[in-house]
């Protein structure tokens, strides 16, 4: 295996110390002995609870053949044997090293933020690329203070492009990590109320987001999507921060990147966009309106990276969603099936609505149900009961037969149901989810949506370990 850095290049990068005998260098980065593979180094973080240090004997059992160690903590590691590389503070060295990973790159780099939709983005843009060259890209959400340097750390030299997920809840968070990544490409997903306990409006949210275009590299591309509501405001915003390139996406007329024509279908979609000045027809492996708006954004980034469009557009047809993010199961229950929905990962006002045209969409069989199961919208803040009473219309207006509620929050949306709507109403989790697996029968179609906090992750896996699955459709590779 190649490797991902020499010890030598790492001990310069990091301005560190070396302890013992090096090897000649590490095939991988690993902050969690869970999942480090052998030949990695071990870079002993202290994050808020846990302290990277306090498990350097079980990154030696799993296989590191570095670790990367703070000074103080040294005299506490002293029995062990393994090289080391000691520095002032491993959090920071490991920035200075992810720093050094971006100066070495050739890539074409693009960042991804926005208030919902940033991961999905993300992975398509993985999946796409994959077919036209050697990429790498955040593993899950990892778009933090130590998500961020960790992806570039772990980013091979031969890598063609990157893709980084830039994410945020408070002001000035995602400017220094923005100005680590340097992209070519900084796509604004869209401005929605997510994290709106910490600003006072959408605005806010905007400007912050906005932070993104301060780190592009001269002659980089701004990416907006154009039927956003804020789409004036950022383009603003990005040319007061020296951005000279600023593209769109969307159904405007005026976008460069334009959806001319849309199908949705329960398993898929079919589109004709418009991409400065081709006309292109593609098939999108993942069904729903939202993952075709957010397949624009990766058309446009992929044309502005110089990408084979050709063969781009043919990757989407095996686009598949994410675990928790619509990923679909089908079950088997007594002789027939039902098909479940898992948007548990998170959830907004715009993914919430996003999530119940999915469900709408689908198709249920025989005396088969549309059944909403949703949880609270965390960290909105005062208004969160108007935000979540609001989704009453779309669940009327998506022909939705029963709803699930779960949560404090949901209170306010159960109140705001016209009564011809079954709903069912639970504080906990575990009221829900007996609810929940006593009504399921053959036909069913069942989305569960919540924010990850809520724990609805575990209303999917109680109906995934007690009905067999028949035809899973996981995420795309």
């Amino acid at each position: 295996m190649s490797l991902l850095w020499t010890s030598e290049a790492m001990i310069e990068a990091m301005n560190g110390r070396p302890v013992g005998t090096l090897p000649e260098g590490i095939t991988g980065i690993s902050i969690d002995t869970r999942t480090l593979r052998k030949g990695e180094a071990f870079f002993a973080i202290k994050g808020g609870a846990l302290d990277g240090h306090d498990y350097a004997t079980a990154a030696v059992a799993a296989g590191a053949s570095l670790l990367v160690v703070a000074e103080v903590k040294l005299p506490a590691l002293g029995k062990l044997k393994t090289p080391m590389i000691v520095v002032d503070d491993v959090l920071a060295a490991m920035t200075r090293l992810g720093l050094a990973a971006r100066e070495r790159s050739h890539a074409q780099i693009i960042a991804v933020t926005g208030s919902v939709g940033k991961t999905t983005t993300k992975e398509a843009l993985r999946h796409v690329l994959t077919n036209v060259g050697k990429v790498h890209a955040s593993v899950a959400s990892f778009n933090n203070h130590w998500g961020v340097p960790l992806t570039l750390a772990r980013m091979p030299e031969d890598t063609d492009y990157g893709v980084f997920e830039i994410g945020m809840n408070h002001p000035d968070e995602i400017r220094p990590l923005v100005k680590m990544v340097r992209p070519h490409v900084a796509i604004v997903t869209l401005i929605a109320p997510a994290h709106l306990g910490h600003f006072k409006n959408l605005q806010e949210i905007a400007v912050a987001k906005a932070e993104i275009f301060e780190g592009l590299v001269p002659g980089g591309y701004a990416l907006l999507n154009r039927d956003d509501k804020h789409y004036k405001l950022l383009e603003k915003l990005a040319r007061d921060a020296g951005v000279e390139h600023i593209k769109s996406f969307g159904e405007n007329a005026r976008a460069d990147y334009r959806l001319r024509a849309l199908k949705l279908h329960g398993e898929c979609s079919c589109m004709t966009a418009r991409l400065a000045g081709s006309e292109v027809v593609a098939k999108v492996g993942a069904p729903g309106r939202h993952i075709v708006q957010n397949v624009l954004a990766v058309l446009g980034a992929a044309h502005l990276t110089g990408a084979d469009m050709a063969k781009v557009t043919l990757a989407l047809a095996s686009l598949r969603p994410e675990s928790g993010r619509g990923e679909r199961h089908t079950l088997e229950i007594g002789r027939g099936t039902f098909t479940l929905i898992d948007e548990s990962y998170n959830a907004n006002p715009a993914s919430m609505q996003a999530a119940i045209e999915l469900l709408a969409a689908a198709v249920p069989t025989g005396k088969g149900r549309r059944i909403a199961v949703l949880g609270d919208m965390l960290e909105l803040g005062k208004q969160a009961p108007k935000l979540h009473a609001e989704i009453a219309p779309a669940i009327k207006a998506n022909n939705i037969n029963m709803v699930f509620l779960g949560g404090p929050e949901m209170a306010a949306l159960k109140a705001a149901l016209p009564v011809e709507i079954h709903a069912e109403y639970g504080q906990s989790v575990d009221e829900l989810q007996s609810n929940l697996l006593n009504t399921i029968r053959a036909g069913d179609v069942i989305m569960i949506k919540s924010s990850k906090g809520t724990g609805f992750v575990r209303i999917v896996k109680a109906i995934l370990q007690k009905y067999n699955t028949v035809e899973p459709v996981g995420p795309a590779e």
